[in-house]
């Protein structure tokens, strides 16, 4: 195999969630994941820490462009209108690719690690989130309850474009998502 493939992180990930749902994650190793990609194992730990790590690639970019569109939502913003801003962004990262979106949750729901760590990936967006808005002034216990408030719509609405059909738009079920949530929680 060559020393350096260009595209090599993208096959990686390709090759583990075609792994993952065929066989199951406990059955797939690193070895076998490298050789579906056409690379060596040396290779994959070059790009992840671990076959867990595969599936999660590109969560940083999403907690940050969630971020930074939190920090850019006009100073005259409520919380949730700025945590609204943050969830329009999110949809730029998950919604590109129902098919592999469902593919991937339904991996991600068949493991309990792998739920585990998608959960630790929610706890890190709620946490830059709420950072966010104490920056912008909102009391702490605010700044929490919205940005966790954002993390569950953001969870919930995922969850069921996933589960919808593939023509679905993530952007429109993430803002009903956030309505349905006021009204319920407005709901005598």
């Amino acid at each position: 195999m060559a020393r350096w493939q260009e595209g090599a992180a993208g096959r990686l990930q390709a090759a583990a969630l075609r792994l993952y749902a065929e066989r199951g994650y406990e059955q797939t190793t690193v070895a076998d994941i490298a050789s579906e990609a056409g690379v060596t194992a040396r290779t994959f730990f070059r790009h992840y820490a671990d076959k867990r790590e595969v599936l999660f690639a590109g969560s940083e970019r999403l907690r940050d462009g969630m971020l930074a569109a939190l920090e850019a939502a006009p100073a005259t913003a409520t919380p949730m209108e700025a945590v609204a801003a943050a969830l329009d962004a999110s949809t730029v990262f998950l919604g590109r690719d129902h098919e592999h979106s469902r593919l991937r949750m339904s991996v991600i729901f068949a493991n309990a690690e792998l739920l585990e760590r998608e959960l630790i990936k929610m706890a890190s967006i709620a946490a830059a989130m709420a950072e966010g808005l104490r920056r912008r002034g909102v009391p702490a216990r605010d700044a929490s309850l919205a940005a966790e408030t954002g993390t569950v719509v953001l969870r919930v609405a995922f969850e069921q474009w996933v589960a919808g059909p593939p023509d679905g738009s993530l952007p429109d079920l993430m803002r009903a998502t956030l309505v349905r949530l006021t009204e319920v929680t407005a709901a005598r």
